[in-house]
């Protein structure tokens, strides 16, 4: 495909979904709540369809067939199951939420009420860094895309969509957000039917059999998707973990909670979103195992693109508009949910409206850069790191659903969920190996580590906890 036809067609997708996005912000006059929450005003169908679009940006095309490439049907299963876990929680954790505090915008700010000050902003550091890494992860993957569909240098893409979306996102904050989103959910269930068509073209039996089969060149790489064994599981059990604590700790989805109609909207929405987005990541890393099973390939977090190899320029193009609705879809809501944080959590409020579209608008040069330097590095990676952070808060703050759980103890758990993981790299090999494992959560296999994980849920809880009844007990 031609460099020249993949920027037309990136640069008029950005350009609708600019004009989508500027037209939702001018519907209204926006005051800061609006802005930042569109408190009581969507639907359950825009709500699911936008807990989808935001769950499914441009990461779905690599993290989920390089997970298939490499291991088995645990993996694949648990990582489909994990897509779809936060939204059955936010199902059941936001009607609770919502009645508690009617007027809030962040998860961290009904951690105030129920923590304290010091928990919101340590809550609030650890979802900025798992959002923003989210963010420059999802600049990394499209420029991946760009480059390998169309041999597009990487910074082209990365700035285009940056400038884009920070740009609708700065004028129209959550509404623009959500008026997008209801574009580009359809877009990648469309995704989904072309990739259905595709595997029916290849002939269903054919499909099978690549996917089953051992990747018979690639010693890393299991490839098969019938193939199951106790390490598999262990890893699938992680990513289940993993991806479940970060999701909830993605402002976006809690936003989405304040501005569904009611409750009923925000669980029928909910739902939605998880049956979607199941299906979506099971396809995708099911394509991983027929890639592997047909051997090794030089980037395997790009295996999804291995199968496009030959087809027709149409095809391609369709790829390269789905890709960059694909990235709007959820770079636009971390963008907002950052500064939603950020003017919350961090500033405690103190924001103005121009203020938090300034710092919107800052974001994406850090952003750009680390998309920049990170283009060899693996999105799945990538993810991992941001996930073992959240997966260490996630105890501390559903515990605080229970009246018993004590500020300081959360606060201290949360601290602890990080230092288990190292006390468990030490356990089992040393002190470095331990440190090493708070950047890089895997095992042999590059597959996330049960291990590691398990230890910083267990630590943070059995601290909140124990601590809480210490400390309720002296009172």
């Amino acid at each position: 495909m031609s460099q020249f036809l993949a920027l037309l067609l990136m640069l008029a997708t950005l350009g609708f979904f600019g004009w989508i996005g500027w037209q939702a912000g001018r519907e209204r006059q926006i005051d800061r709540d609006y802005y930042l929450s569109a408190r009581g005003t969507q639907s359950w169908q825009v709500i699911g369809l936008s807990l989808f679009a935001s769950g499914m940006g441009i990461w779905i095309l690599f993290a989920p067939s390089e997970v298939g490439y490499y291991a088995g049907f645990y993996d694949i299963f648990a990582y489909a199951l994990s897509a779809a876990t936060p939204f059955l929680l936010l199902a059941y954790l936001g009607p609770i939420v919502r009645e508690r505090l009617p007027d809030g915008i962040t998860l961290g700010d009904y951690v105030r009420t129920r923590l304290g000050r010091e928990m919101q902003g340590y809550v609030g550091c650890i979802a900025v860094l798992y959002m923003f890494t989210f963010l420059f992860a999802e600049f990394t993957a499209i420029g991946k895309a760009m480059h390998v569909l169309a041999d597009v240098e990487p910074i082209i893409p990365i700035v285009a969509v940056a400038a884009v979306t920070a740009a609708y996102t700065a004028y129209g904050g959550l509404p623009a957000s959500l008026g997008t989103d209801r574009i580009q959910a359809w877009f990648i269930i469309w995704l989904l039917l072309v990739v259905a068509l595709l595997m029916l073209g290849e002939g269903p039996r054919n499909l099978w059999d690549r996917a089953v089969a051992f990747n018979p060149e690639d010693d890393w790489s299991i490839g098969s998707f019938t193939f199951t064994s106790t390490e598999t599981l262990k890893s699938g059990l992680a990513l289940l973990i993993a991806i479940t604590a970060a999701e909830l700790f993605s402002q976006g989805n809690w936003q989405r909670t304040w501005a569904s109609r009611d409750d009923d909207a925000l669980r029928r929405g909910a739902f939605l979103a998880a049956a979607l987005c199941f299906v979506a990541v099971l396809v995708m890393g099911f394509l991983g195992t027929v890639v592997a099973g047909d051997g090794a390939v030089a980037d395997p977090p790009a295996a999804f693109f291995y199968l496009l190899a030959g087809y027709p320029v149409l095809l391609l193009a369709f790829f390269v508009v789905l890709g960059v609705a694909l990235v709007c879809s959820s770079v636009d809501t971390l963008q907002n949910a950052i500064v939603a944080s950020i003017s919350q959590d961090l500033s405690d409020q103190r924001l103005t409206l121009a203020q938090a579209r300034q710092v919107s608008l800052l974001l994406i040069f850090p952003a750009i850069w680390l998309a920049l330097e990170m283009q060899a590095a693996s999105v799945f990676a990538i993810f991992l790191f941001a996930d073992l952070l959240a997966t260490a808060t996630v105890l501390p703050v559903l515990l605080s659903l229970w009246e018993r759980i004590v500020p300081q103890a959360a606060l201290a758990g949360a601290i602890a969920g990080l230092l288990s993981v190292v006390a468990y790299g030490a356990v089992t090999a040393d002190v470095a190996t331990g440190v090493g494992y708070l950047t890089s959560p895997t095992n042999d296999w590059g597959l996330a580590n049960l291990g590691v994980f398990l230890s910083a849920l267990i630590g943070s809880g059995v601290v909140t906890v124990g601590g809480s009844l210490a400390l309720g007990s002296d009172d």
